[in-house]
């Protein structure tokens, strides 16, 4: 039974935008977070083919290599014009040196291409699957997604990715126009906005049944 008697949980990533949300995810929990980037722990080649695989590739490396319960995240943009790209790729799109406003214009122009000017051509959403590994190989996986569009040009100065192009339904703001408590707030009993903290609710239910 995985749990977290240490009071110690080890976020399994190199990427700011994902720690620092989780961070603010894990406030709520009497846990000392640290990370795979400040544990200076290599990143294993994420070669799988979906974003539950992915996750796990991350959590199990940096839990065997820290002997502390890992937290993953894996995550990205499906846009349905593209077969559902950039999906599991979507870092990549941003290249080397993580240019997301190169990879948020790809996206857009392959949708002009296509001729995608209609709300309905232009459906997408965001997936995150996160996955809890044990050093002793147990482990689960909690995935959340939230459906909406892409809009152009970028709208918003928050969040990071693909964030300000993505309008989910319902709202009239992007993710980059949601400060983080709007776009991450919840509680045990309330399910939070985004598809991370989708994700998270059902982590901490899970948490909270041990």
């Amino acid at each position: 039974m995985i749990n977290l008697e240490e009071k110690k949980l080890l976020i399994a990533s190199h990427n700011e935008g994902k720690i620092s949300e989780f961070r603010e995810l894990l406030n709520f929990f009497d846990v000392k977070i640290i990370s795979s980037k400040e544990l200076q722990l290599p990143e294993p080649v994420e070669d799988g083919i979906s974003f539950e695989e992915n996750a796990l590739i991350k959590a199990k490396s940096a839990a065997e290599l820290s002997g502390i319960v890992a937290l993953s995240d894996d995550s990205g943009i499906e846009v349905e014009a593209l077969d559902k790209r950039p999906g599991i790729y979507s870092a990549r799109w941003a290249g080397p040196d993580k240019n997301f406003v190169f990879a948020m214009s790809e996206i857009n122009r392959m949708l002009d291409e296509l001729g995608a000017v209609s709300e309905e051509k232009r459906r997408a959403c965001f997936v995150c699957a996160l996955c809890l590994y044990y050093p002793s190989g147990e482990h689960e996986f909690f995935v959340g997604k939230i459906d909406g569009k892409i809009v152009w040009p970028p709208r918003g100065k928050y969040g990071f990715g693909y964030d300000a192009i993505f309008l989910p339904d319902g709202l009239n703001k992007t993710f980059g126009e949601l400060t983080s408590s709007e776009k991450h707030s919840w509680a045990i009993d309330k399910v939070g906005l985004s598809h991370r903290a989708i994700a998270f609710s059902k982590f901490a239910k899970f948490l909270t049944k041990k």
